[in-house]
């Protein structure tokens, strides 16, 4: 068994995002295994898939010692997703040949990562209409208890299922899909629930998803353990500076790359890519301070003015101590 040790690497840094963040593991790290290493879509899916199983318990663990897990609706989901993962598997087989198979794989992915992408950017703006609202007294503080919702069954059993079938299919949205829907069917529910209920509900769901590749999917030990040495201590060392880094700006530079990887994946041209690309730069930002303004709070966070006077500061510094 051959390490590759530049893709070690980049599992690394993919690792130190997912920690950061606690989204991105298979909207990263799949377009990333075919973009840049030439892994044929089919196994990167697969590889990713089963290293993503052997890493979401631990995380999961965490949560479920803190109590931030609802485990009713972890049930619910694991009904629509557990066997939809393994149709999505294979589906996948039953479409064609294998020159069939990898460009459905890639367009699927695709999708995904622009839901992904646009996931973000929704998910951005939820908070902010919350923020506002419970500053302006317009929503219930925060409950310092964890909040009793009413299980609405079958819409949590088809948001598992079409997420089970996404992530069979692609290995995109245990974490970057279901829980966008998660908000919208339950925002009683506090962040740290959200996440904690996601994680756990995601294990069986990637395991299931996991074996199906390993018996019909195009699972590669080398390629996987590869993904695993990078990834797992790029996690946790990702979880460590979780505290010190700005997660907004983490979630724009993720969702940049998403986008990117989806113009990509879908067989957008460069010229048209990099078009797009500098587009959604000079628009977002200009976009999002627009926003913040509209609901009553400075254009820019608290940490970007930090950044922005430190930056001011030492340029003014490095000015009066150069020599004249």
């Amino acid at each position: 068994m051959t390490i590759d040790w530049l893709l070690v690497a980049a599992s690394l840094g993919i690792g130190v995002v997912v920690g950061l963040t606690g989204m991105g593991g298979g909207a990263l790290m799949t377009p990333v295994l075919v973009l840049l290493f030439g892994v044929p879509p089919l196994t990167a899916v697969s590889s990713d898939l089963v290293a993503a199983a052997v890493m979401k318990p631990v995380g999961s663990m965490v949560h479920l010692r803190r109590g931030t897990v609802n485990l009713a609706l972890v049930k619910w989901l694991c009904v629509g997703s557990v066997p939809m993962a393994c149709l999505g598997v294979v589906a996948v087989k039953w479409l064609g040949d294998d020159a069939a198979i990898q460009q459905t794989i890639q367009v699927a992915l695709g999708v995904a990562l622009l839901i992904a992408a646009f996931g973000l950017a929704f998910r951005a703006y939820t908070r902010l209409l919350e923020r506002a609202r419970r500053r302006d007294g317009r929503a219930d503080p925060l409950p310092q208890e964890r909040p009793e919702v009413a299980i609405r069954r079958l819409p949590t059993i088809l948001v598992g299922a079409v997420g089970g079938l996404v992530v069979g299919m692609t290995s995109v949205g245990s974490g970057s899909l279901i829980i966008i829907a998660l908000m919208a069917l339950y925002p009683a529910l506090r962040a740290s629930q959200l996440v904690g209920t996601d994680l756990v509900q995601a294990v069986p769901l990637v395991a299931a998803a996991a074996v199906a590749h390993v018996f019909f999917g195009d699972f590669h030990l080398a390629l996987t353990a590869s993904l695993l040495i990078g990834c797992v201590p790029g996690a946790w060392l990702g979880a460590r500076l979780s505290s010190r880094a700005p997660g907004g700006l983490i979630r724009r530079v993720l969702a940049f790359v998403l986008l990117a990887s989806a113009l990509k994946l879908l067989g957008l041209g460069t010229a048209a890519t990099g078009i797009v690309l500098l587009a959604s730069m000079l628009v977002a930002p200009t976009a999002w301070m627009v926003v913040r303004r509209a609901n009553g709070f400075p254009a820019l966070a608290r940490s970007q003015r930090r950044a922005k006077a430190r930056a001011a500061l030492e340029l003014g510094n490095e000015r009066q101590t150069a020599p004249r």
